[in-house]
């Protein structure tokens, strides 16, 4: 056996042993806080849900739009009537969507949902690397410097890793402790890159998200955008977590890419958006057909799309009560664990984050714990940390904000909805102070902020 099939047998092994040991971990844990009685019986008749983060349920105006859409079987391609009907329909939601970010209709691309969006941007930038001359507008063919942060969603670095192997080299920005990203590192970086005479090595593309899923910090696109420009590279934001928590203006922000998805608005899973400003260049990641002008090959999910109009619409419409809405909760429930939890350490910047985020890190209690007990409570939520799924790895996000990694792997993200309630935030107040009270007894972790 080779020595890199062992290290990688070694690794398999240990990985194993650390799912292991953290299910063995998790059920002592419970079967500890069930014999100590830390699960009184509910005074909650529903469970509560406070991951709208991860998805959102389907709002019911969204969901009839959803249902009578169904009957629109005809495919939007074919030139008869019926097909021409399902056609006109997908372009009114195209507007709405549009509307919803300031963008031309024009711009619009419909996809699977955001990882499939942020890979087509990833996927042309490599055709624009290891092309020479381009026929767009500012000639970015052969240039090979992309950046991005290190605070990036999955799907993101995961690109940012392939182009890397594709030939291309990526920066990944630090960020400081409260995930805003170092100007002054990303400046740098984009004089040294412009000022080379190596086409190889100018910047060709930006990638940087606009709002965090974990923590919620709010990046100044705006500004990020107007840097790239200024020496000549694209900017492209995943804007997943932003679109419908709060206002975003593609034309205001001057970005030419932005992500966006369905299910994050109260809309059906499975159908995204990609803004690619008009000049920008784009090249398809699925072909085939000739839908979506041969940049998206599939036939048209009719249903789906007019169910996103209709999420588009009511997110526009709402936009001002949800932010207000969720605010007020989450600052009710971040004083709520401040006043009732000690050692604590709220995740994220305090003034520029999403309204309906709050990243908490409880020392001396692990995640995966906190979890399964609020579980147990009727209470959702999720962790940063993703021992449960077979990693050894605490969340990137956090690690890169400087959280050392047993602060990481008690981490809880609680996201707010439409839904959520006053009574529901204070029933979750009523309960971690017991079940972190009660973690922390058994923990041999400090539970004291390093």
């Amino acid at each position: 056996m080779s020595e890199s099939n062992m290290d990688k047998g070694i690794y398999s092994n240990l990985l194993a042993l650390a799912s292991v040991f953290c299910i063995l971990s998790m059920s002592f844990f419970l079967r500890m806080a069930r014999e100590g009685g830390a699960f009184p019986a509910r005074s909650m008749n529903k469970r509560i849900y406070l991951d709208f983060n991860a998805t959102t349920p389907l709002d019911s105006l969204v969901k009839d739009a959803y249902i009578h859409a169904l009957e629109d079987f005809a495919n939007a391609s074919s030139l008869h009537e019926d097909g021409r009907a399902v056609h006109a329909k997908i372009e009114q939601a195209r507007a709405i969507i549009a509307s919803l970010i300031h963008a031309k209709p024009s711009e619009i691309i419909f996809t699977s949902g955001g990882s499939e969006s942020n890979n087509t941007v990833f996927n042309t930038m490599i055709s624009s690397a290891l092309t020479k001359t381009s026929r767009s507008r500012d000639n970015w063919g052969g240039k090979r410097l992309v950046i991005t942060s290190s605070i990036e969603h999955p799907c993101v670095m995961e690109s940012a890793r392939h182009i890397e192997e594709a030939g291309c080299t990526v920066e990944y920005l630090p960020v400081d402790s409260q995930g805003i990203v170092d100007v002054d590192q990303y400046a740098r970086i984009l004089h040294a890159g412009s000022a080379s005479a190596a086409r190889e090595k100018q910047p060709l593309l930006v990638s940087i998200m606009m709002a965090n899923n974990e923590i919620g910090t709010i990046q100044d696109i705006q500004k990020l955008a107007s840097m790239a420009h200024s020496y000549h590279a694209l900017f492209h934001t995943d804007a997943v977590q932003a679109v419908g928590k709060i206002p975003v203006d593609v034309e205001a922000l001057g970005v030419d890419y932005l992500t966006l998805s369905a299910h994050k608005i109260y809309g059906p899973k499975g159908i995204g958006a990609l803004y690619v400003r008009e000049g920008s260049p784009i090249e398809p990641l699925i072909r085939g057909g000739h839908q979506e002008k041969g940049l998206r090959a599939g036939t048209y999910n009719g249903p789906a799309i007019e169910a996103f109009g209709e999420a588009a619409r009511l997110a526009s419409e709402r936009l001002e009560v949800y932010g207000t809405h969720t605010r007020l909760l989450r600052n009710r429930l971040r004083d709520g664990f401040v006043s009732k939890i000690p050692d604590i350490r709220i995740n994220g910047h305090p003034e520029q984050v999403l309204p309906n985020t709050l990243d908490v890190s409880f020392p001396g209690a692990e995640g995966e714990a906190i979890l399964l007990m609020l579980d147990l409570s009727g209470i959702s939520v999720s962790t940063g940390s993703a021992c449960a799924s077979g990693s050894l790895e605490p969340s990137h996000v956090l690690m890169a904000t400087g959280v050392g990694p047993e602060l990481a792997h008690g981490s809880i993200r609680f996201s707010l909805g439409l839904s959520t309630t006053e009574a529901e935030i204070d029933f979750v107040l009523e309960k971690m102070p017991q079940i972190i009270a009660k973690l922390r007894r058994f923990s041999t972790v400090s539970s004291k902020i390093e």
